[in-house]
């Protein structure tokens, strides 16, 4: 019985040096508190104030003016994140912010080639140039919230682009009226890319003395799916063409970000993407499910790490592939964002599969998925050893990789703690049984916030918040995750709960 406790022990301990934090969005998180801390500037912005979009219901009607304020209140938050023994967080200084205004006239070099978008070179004359431009007092309050987070041993993970970008780069409710005729039309445009690479340079250039890693994006792929086939983000298009066009523009724009980054900082500087992974499984052992899963594998993750990585994309998603070797090995670590799962059947028709409802994150309205398992109040399936999977989708990439979100809507605290440990043991087995290099675990989130275009009836935080007074408590679960984050493993009390389906309802 003694060798059992050693060795499973042994199991669920993380390596030495593992980063545990939390990760949030400075959309989601800065406003509530303020005037000051108001930012109108930014398509996110317009679009959850969009008449139309609350009368459609395609927006809760909750504006971020009603969030946890973060922006005023950040010393409040930082505590919280050292009670419960963190020392890794990340966030993005807002683009809207910084540059609530065009910053088009600092022209800088660009070489392109059949319309892609090649190099971008930001001199630091250029930079002076932009720093002549950007709203100081939000540069001036990124520092000092940067520097707080430095002050109290917290590792800052520096993420450039979240979702919003500044309405003069992209008014989605011109773009959706004129059906893609009128513009700024954000990332279908090829000028969104060398905008975005001189962003980079001057954050890198900025906050190069507070950033221990940095990101250029998170969840880019949500931006083009959702955003341009049929769903409810800005600018709420439904077009497979411009869904293409927009996935190609943030593809090199990450590239050209992660080159300026480097350029500015030099080869020291450790940058990344973070990525919304959701791996695929078969609906049946079939061979042409299986095949399906497999596809579906291909178009939704490793297009865009075959492109960062291998300098090798498809401008369709599928069909021809074309060399990019301005593209290649752009990318120092990946960032897992994990949540659900997806069920995958064969379809003749292109791309040749299915999503399946039921599973994943097709399961509104129900207490339990198809396979038995609990659904959050998002109505997505509570599937932990998706994350190990999940992990498993980039092995072939050879990249450190961190698990950058990870959470459950539960405002309750119905399933959060059994959520936790349940993932964290995939974790665990991901790096002691398959061998793969996760350095970090940042838990999304630390205080509830805005849920994007759902508003503030989907609760994520380990912190409750009570907007009106904007009062934070700690929920059970908060505890638990301070437990495995203090002695750095899954303790032996929790383990075999992490192994059972929570039945809790």
């Amino acid at each position: 019985m003694y060798n059992t406790l050693i060795n499973r022990r042994k199991m669920t301990r993380f390596p030495k040096g593992f980063m545990w934090g939390i990760s949030m969005a400075a959309f989601q998180y800065e406003m509530g508190h303020s005037k000051e801390a108001v930012d109108p500037n930014s398509d996110w912005y317009l679009w959850l104030h969009n008449e139309e979009n609350k009368k459609i219901g395609i927006v809760s009607g909750d504006v971020p003016e009603m969030g946890p304020g973060y922006w005023d209140l950040y010393k409040v938050d930082h505590d919280w994140a050292e009670w419960l023994g963190l020392n890794a967080w990340r966030m993005n200084p807002e683009w809207s912010r910084i540059f609530p205004k065009s910053t088009e006239e600092v022209k800088v070099n660009v070489e392109s080639k059949e319309g892609d978008i090649i190099d971008v070179e930001v001199t630091e004359k250029d930079l002076k140039k932009l720093d002549a431009m950007a709203n100081q007092k939000a540069v001036k309050k990124y520092k000092e919230i940067f520097k707080d987070i430095n002050e109290r041993g917290i590792k800052l993970i520096i993420n450039l682009y979240h979702w919003p970008l500044p309405i003069w780069i992209h008014d989605p409710i011109k773009v959706r009226e004129s059906k893609l005729k009128d513009g700024p039309k954000g990332w279908l445009e090829e000028r969104t890319v060398v905008e975005f690479a001189k962003f980079a340079a001057y954050i890198a250039w900025k906050y190069e003395d507070y950033a221990y890693m940095w990101s250029t994006m998170n969840e880019p792929n949500v931006t083009w799916s959702i955003g341009y086939l049929g769903g409810n983000f800005p600018p709420g298009v439904n077009s497979i063409e411009a869904a293409t066009k927009a996935a190609y523009n943030i593809t090199q724009a990450h590239a050209r970000a992660y080159d300026q980054i480097k350029r500015v900082i030099g080869k020291k500087a450790k940058v990344g993407i973070i990525y919304a992974t959701t791996p695929s499984e078969p609906l049946t052992n079939s061979e042409k499910d299986i095949e399906a899963a497999k596809i579906s594998d291909e178009v939704s993750t490793k297009w865009f790490f075959n492109a960062i990585v291998n300098g090798v994309i498809s401008k369709n998603f599928v069909g021809e592939k074309i060399k990019r070797e301005d593209m290649k090995e752009k990318v120092d670590w990946i960032g897992v964002n994990y949540y659900s799962r997806s069920v995958v059947r064969s379809k003749q028709e292109p791309p040749g599969y299915e999503s399946v409802a039921g599973y994943g994150f097709s399961c509104s309205n129900m207490e339990r998925s198809n396979a038995g398992l609990p659904v959050s109040e998002f109505g997505w399936e509570i599937y932990p050893e998706g994350i190990r999977k999940a992990l498993k989708l980039y092995k072939e990439y050879e990249k450190p990789l961190m698990i950058t979100e990870n959470g459950v809507a539960d405002k309750k605290d119905r399933h959060r703690a059994w959520y936790i440990v349940s993932h964290l043991y995939q974790v665990s087995k991901a790096i002691e049984e398959d061998g793969l290099k996760v350095i970090g675990y940042l838990h999304w989130s630390l205080i509830d916030n805005l849920e994007w275009a759902s508003g503030f009836s989907k609760r994520f935080g380990l912190i409750y918040v009570d907007m009106s007074t904007k009062k934070r408590v700690p929920r059970p679960s908060a505890y638990l995750y301070r437990d495995i984050v203090t002695s750095n493993e899954i303790p032996e009390y929790l383990l075999e709960y992490s192994k059972f389906p929570n039945a809790i309802t």
